[in-house]
């Protein structure tokens, strides 16, 4: 017989440990092809281990800076925006008298900040032109199209708020219509800046007319009605000749700010 194995009732066998797998490393100083057995960290972590103190820091700091790493997209006001805005109901729709009695309160810089007028029309394609009795606190540069010209535009250096040309200049200007089309210099009939005298078109312009549009794809019209120092009535004989100028039957609401301020909701 062979041996016989004896087992008590309720004695459980004990359990046989894990073999650690062995693993292949390469110490330096070794032949091609030489290896040892070893049993615990592999070759990577024998790596990490080798790493000096600095770069075992830099990469913590990186993991540390990942995790804390703010998402892009969320706007930071200031203090003394916010305390700003607390001084304009949201929920309210000023008369125009309130409502400039009100914006110098609420200016945040120390400089004369622009007066800015920003109109939702009924829809898109409202264009026109304006003049406003005070002007907008601002020279407005205009320039006639000539070759010089249309290699600065080709260059990106716009120094002009209106541009002039002749009905011959047209087709020259076609190369540059992308970069003129979407910030509304590109010179059209309906504002008057194709013209056979451009000079004339130039004292108009350098005299206070102004062109508004609606942008392209949103029915909205942002205009200059002057600066902060205007004072109360001068303002409001620009914003009154603003909204006449657009008609009022084509304005859905009207938002008064300056430049750094909260926007202020106008009664049309």
């Amino acid at each position: 017989m062979g041996k016989i194995r004896i087992k008590t009732i309720g004695e459980e066998e004990p359990k046989k440990e894990k073999k650690q797998p062995k693993t292949k490393a390469h110490l330096p100083g070794m032949e091609g092809g030489q290896r040892i057995a070893v049993v615990g960290p592999t070759e990577e972590e024998l790596t990490k281990i080798d790493l000096p103190a600095e770069a075992l820091a830099e990469e913590g700091k990186q993991k540390v800076e990942k995790k804390t790493k703010k998402k892009p997209g969320k706007s930071h006001r200031s203090k003394k925006y916010k305390e700003m805005l607390m001084e304009v109901d949201r929920t309210k729709t000023y008369s125009l008298a309130d409502a400039l009695a009100l914006l110098p309160k609420v200016k945040l810089s120390k400089f004369d900040e622009t007066v800015e007028l920003h109109i939702n029309t009924i829809q898109t394609g409202i264009s026109g032109q304006m003049k406003l009795p005070h002007g907008t606190g601002k020279a407005t540069k205009v320039a006639i199209a000539d070759d010089d010209l249309i290699s600065e535009i080709e260059k990106g250096k716009i120094s002009f708020d209106i541009l002039v040309a002749t009905p011959a200049m047209m087709p020259k200007l076609a190369k540059v219509a992308k970069i003129l089309g979407p910030r509304g210099l590109m010179p059209n009939p309906k504002a008057g800046t194709i013209t056979e005298k451009p000079e004339e078109v130039v004292k108009k312009y350098e005299g206070g007319v102004n062109n508004f549009r609606t942008e392209l794809k949103a029915p909205i019209i942002h205009l200059t009605v002057g600066k902060l120092s205007f004072g109360e009535e001068k303002l409001s004989q620009n914003i009154k000749s603003a909204f006449d100028a657009v008609k009022k039957e084509n304005i859905k609401t009207a938002v008064l700010k300056s430049t750094m301020s909260p926007g202020i909701k106008l009664q049309v």
